[in-house]
């Protein structure tokens, strides 16, 4: 558990005023000194995050923000980040002390509930005063759960707790699998792992090493080689395996090896599902027919790698979407959590499979591209298409789709908290 990724972590964000009491809250719910409490306002500047253990969810991220009220030209770039925390929160904390509930509480519930996040408001120090009643029922009628807490005492952190646990989404608890449902117990899958340079050395990236453990998980045999022995291990096998999982990148040599009976997708297909919309994605390709020679396009990395060679993203990509747009396209890279608020200017969006982003952060993307009427697909199934073999790389996934994308009010440029 201590070592779970990040992007598989329910993340949980703490959301208030300054001396809201955000900090002692989360020392008080991680149960050691993680973020660093005084009286004096605006101690904390950038995000902290905590990995821990909560049953029976698992692995969490809670995350400590600047307060909302901050002032100043400084205190409006806190303000920004914390505000920016919206798309990865899976469960809202708003923090309000004594009871002191006002419009900017009201705003962030607000932003909250239609983003579709759950939120729990935690009146803490509730030893100095007790939240009204009258606030209580009106929170409670808005969905919210209400825990008054004392976090120097400890009083309430459990309850807090257990108002967490129950607000988590139901892909925490019992998370979707990336090809458990796909490959039988005891059956064969084939991963075609590329080396190329800028796969790490002594390692395998992060989405190969998630696929392995999904695999091994529901007791699947996995099968690994380079896409130039692939042959060879068809050779090798008594009968044909379940599924080949291929780097997207060698689409086109593994369709031709892979015989036509055999099951075959790609690791971003199979995080396409996981992490975002498939159904968006696979509509978002056939944008790939309507480009043009000079038509922008931004491409989007959840990871931040220093790319060299010939990088999928930056070059590899561009290069097959050009030759199927007849012509050179105007590619924008962003990385990280560099994501645009105006789509506006592309004419397409083409995602990594985010195996380092949380489904929430991804899913706040599609919506925002969806309500902007911008395509989006992601690199797996656009180079599925660009190659000609789309429907073959869907096929094993038809009908076993994730649910779809909610609606959010992240969808357009993200709007600003409640002031107070």
């Amino acid at each position: 558990m201590g070592t779970a990724p990040k992007a598989l972590r329910l993340h949980v964000g703490l959301f208030g005023r300054r001396n809201a009491g955000k900090s002692a809250l989360v020392n008080a719910i991680a149960g050691q000194p993680v973020a660093i409490v005084s009286a004096t306002p605006g101690t904390t500047t950038d995000p902290v995050e905590k990995a821990m253990e909560l049953q029976p969810i698992g692995p969490i991220v809670l995350i400590d923000t600047a307060g909302l009220d901050d002032e100043g030209a400084l205190g409006g770039l806190r303000v920004a980040k914390t505000e920016a925390l919206v798309a990865r929160t899976d469960v809202a904390l708003i923090v309000a002390a004594a009871g002191a509930w006002g419009a900017l509480e009201d705003g962030l519930l607000a932003r909250f509930g239609a983003a579709g996040v759950p939120v729990v408001a935690v009146m803490s120090h509730a030893d100095l005063k007790a939240a009204p009643p009258e606030l209580v029922a009106r929170l409670e009628a808005a969905g919210a759960a209400v825990v008054s807490t004392v976090a120097p005492t400890g009083e309430g952190v459990q309850r807090l707790r257990e108002a967490i646990i129950r607000a988590a989404p139901d892909g925490f608890v019992e998370p979707p699998s990336l090809l458990g449902d796909l490959v039988p117990a005891g059956g064969v899958v084939v991963l075609v792992v590329p080396i190329d340079l800028e796969a790490p050395r002594g390692r395998l990236i992060q989405a190969q090493v998630q696929v392995i453990r999904d695999a091994l998980d529901h007791d699947a045999i996995c099968v690994m080689a380079r896409e130039t022995r692939l042959a060879d291990v068809f050779a090798s096998l008594s009968a044909p395996p379940a599924l080949v999982v291929t780097d997207s990148q060698a689409f086109g040599l593994v369709a031709r090896v892979t015989p036509p009976e055999v099951p075959l997708t790609s690791f971003s297909i199979l995080f396409a599902r996981v992490k975002g919309d498939l159904a968006t994605f696979a509509a978002g390709a056939e944008a790939i027919d309507r480009l043009r020679p000079g038509d922008k396009v931004l491409v989007c990395e959840a990871c931040t790698h220093h790319p060299i060679g010939d990088d999928i993203g930056r070059v590899k990509l561009p290069r097959w979407l050009g030759e199927h747009a007849g012509g050179a396209l105007d590619v924008e890279v962003r990385a990280g959590r560099d994501f645009p608020d105006d789509l506006g200017p592309y004419r397409l969006v083409v995602h990594c499979g985010a195996c380092v982003h949380s489904r929430r952060e991804v899913l706040a993307r599609v919506a925002r591209a969806r309500a902007q009427g911008v395509p989006m697909t992601n690199y797996g199934v656009a180079i599925a298409k660009t190659h000609g073999i789309l429907a073959r790389a869907l096929a094993p996934l038809r009908g076993r789709e994730v649910a779809p994308a909610p609606p959010s009010a992240s969808a357009a440029a993200p709007a600003a908290f409640g002031r107070p």
